[in-house]
């Protein structure tokens, strides 16, 4: 219940979000009719519709995202006729009379028939195609849960709330936007005037939808932003990212859920929770490709190789992200690459995630000989916090008191090696699914093949140039000299690729700055920036040794086939 008010909440703080702009004009073209039976039936079709596509697209629908183009062409054809339609009464009487139902002629006589609610449902419909809301943490928290857990009643009730609290929001600003209309046309008589003001409003965000203009203004916009307002209500509900708890006496979080679900075990047979009870464990979720992941690793690996003889089991449980990390073989040679000893569970089918109720990668679970979670971390950090709990954990299995004891001390290298102190670039993913900060021309055709041009001018804009084909999770090169463009602030630039579908590697060249990277090369790259995508994982490109500014990327592919899946930094 929870989850669905959060949902709701996220929805009803669209309004501040730029991202509602472009559809602004379709709503308030209901204004001045009658709420109940032109305004609420809008709102109506408009949260019904994002459901339905967003349930679709979250769990990865090729096919029903080729259908929303051409549901979207039709939105669009049907938005611009109804703003023609506002601003010419002859062209509405002489070409809609054909198609009442649909809207144009009815909307025009609603002031006086009320009949307005099935054209505004349908109008509704129509703009909830075109309706792309920013995936904010509370939005990113749901869809997420939908491409980890599938297609679900519940999956498509949480993006019900989300629309129906975007719903509320914009039907109160209708309201208030209704009444003044109203006041308008009573006091200076320009009813008409303002309803052909509306036409043309609603033209005009027809005309940048299909130009893609309204993409390319939202990724520049610097309106008031909600992220820091929805990760506030996370954090609330669902804790911090990141716990330091380290007191004495530890809290007990519930029982440890059945370790079932997972299709292999590598470096172990399966393993049960009853055959845990007596043993300290150690739970880790995390998945190759996760920068966080690999940075945290080392302390996993060293804590397991301290502690194995007092009692400490360690288990991974490798939940993958990305499809190339559900392959088994692929798994099997990172963890032999990484130098892990301990057991892993390889949870394609996100059971164990499901059971632990995890959100995180990497996450920390931390088990007494009783069974019993006792301590949970997420993210990187405090990593002489969590190895005093795994000694806390040992002291009370074996009835004694805590000794004061050494913790490890870890240098890590390469990719390995703790992030920078100035870290001004986020995450960001390269799919059209999670896709932000977006700087190319034109805008992101979903499934096909697209020349792009990248024009990123801000801090953290990035695009595609050349030929690609943009899917769900990642982007794939159409042939050579294709080219991602990243304006970034960070010490090191990481990005996850995998080679072409036939396996056969791809050459790439870096620039930083329209420069060979030098001494600023990473670990994959050397200093005149060549490298080779040999095999699908995270590549660390640059490394900057010098002070950490902002900085413009560069990778051309000098062979087709190379998929890109997303940036991280450190």
């Amino acid at each position: 219940m929870l989850l669905f008010i959060l949902a709701y909440l996220g929805g009803v703080l669209t309004i501040l979000s730029p991202c509602i702009l472009p559809v602004l004009p379709f709503v308030f073209a209901r204004a001045g009719r009658p709420f109940l039976t032109n305004g609420l039936p809008m709102l109506i079709g408009m949260a019904l519709m994002f459901m339905i596509v967003a349930s679709l697209a979250a769990v990865g629908g090729g096919w029903a995202v080729e259908a929303n183009q051409y549901g979207r062409a039709i939105a669009l054809a049907l938005l611009a006729v109804f703003g023609l339609a506002l601003l010419f009464p002859a062209f509405a009487d002489r070409l809609m009379r054909p198609l009442v139902a649909f809207g144009a002629r009815l909307s025009q006589r609603a002031d006086t028939q009320g009949s307005g609610f099935w054209p505004s449902l349908l109008l509704g419909v129509a703009t909830g195609l075109l309706w792309a809301p920013c995936a904010g943490p509370i939005l990113g928290l749901v869809l997420t849960g939908a491409a980890l857990q599938g297609a679900s009643a519940g999956t498509s009730l949480l993006l019900l709330a989300y629309a129906l609290g975007s719903a509320t929001s914009l039907g109160l600003a209708l309201v208030v936007g209704g009444r003044l209309y109203a006041a308008m046309t009573r006091s200076l008589r320009i009813g008409e005037w303002v309803r052909r003001a509306g036409g043309a409003a609603v033209l005009i965000a027809v005309a940048a939808i299909a130009t893609g203009l309204d993409t390319g203004f939202l990724t520049r916009a610097s309106l008031a932003g909600t992220n820091r307002i929805e990760q506030g209500l996370l954090d609330r509900v669902q804790g911090p990212r990141s716990s330091t708890q380290t007191a004495s006496v530890l809290g007990d979080e519930g029982a440890m859920p059945p370790l079932d679900g997972a299709i292999a075990w590598l470096n172990s047979p399966p393993l049960s929770r009853e055959e845990l009870r007596g043993k300290v464990v150690l739970v880790d979720f995390w998945t190759y490709s996760c920068i966080n992941c690999l940075r945290a690793l080392p302390y996993v690996k060293a804590w397991s190789q301290k502690y194995r003889k007092d009692g400490l089991v360690v288990i991974g449980v490798h939940a993958p992200e990305f499809a190339f990390e559900k392959n088994v073989a692929n798994v099997r040679k990172a963890v032999a690459d990484l130098g892990i000893d301990y057991p892993v569970a390889i949870d394609n089918n996100y059971a164990i995630w499901r059971a632990f109720d995890n959100h995180y990668w990497p996450a920390h679970y931390f088990i007494d000989a009783k069974g019993r979670i006792r301590h949970h971390h997420f993210g990187e950090g405090d990593y002489a916090g969590s190895e005093r709990i795994i000694q806390m954990l040992l002291a009370e299995a074996d009835g004694a008191t805590l000794s004061p004891q050494d913790t490890v001390t870890i240098e890590g290298r390469g990719i390995e090696a703790a992030p920078g102190a100035d870290i001004q670039s986020p995450e960001t993913y390269i799919g059209y699914d999670r896709l932000q900060r977006w700087a190319s021309r034109p805008e992101v055709s979903p499934n096909r093949l697209t020349r792009y041009s990248a024009e990123p001018k801000s801090l953290n804009e990035w695009g595609l140039a050349g030929v690609w084909t943009m899917g769900a999770e990642a982007a794939v090169a159409a042939e050579p000299g294709a080219r991602i463009v990243y304006r970034f602030h960070a010490r090191d630039l990481h990005l996850v690729l995998s080679p072409n579908s036939a396996g056969h590697p791809v050459r790439f060249r870096v620039t930083i700055d329209g420069a060979p990277p030098g001494d600023d090369h990473g670990v994959d790259t050397d200093s005149n920036g060549n490298g080779v995508v040999s095999e699908e994982r995270l590549y660390q490109l640059v490394r900057q040794e010098g002070p950490v500014r902002e900085r413009v990327f560069e990778v051309e592919f000098l062979d087709p086939g190379v998929q890109a899946f997303s940036f991280t930094f450190g």
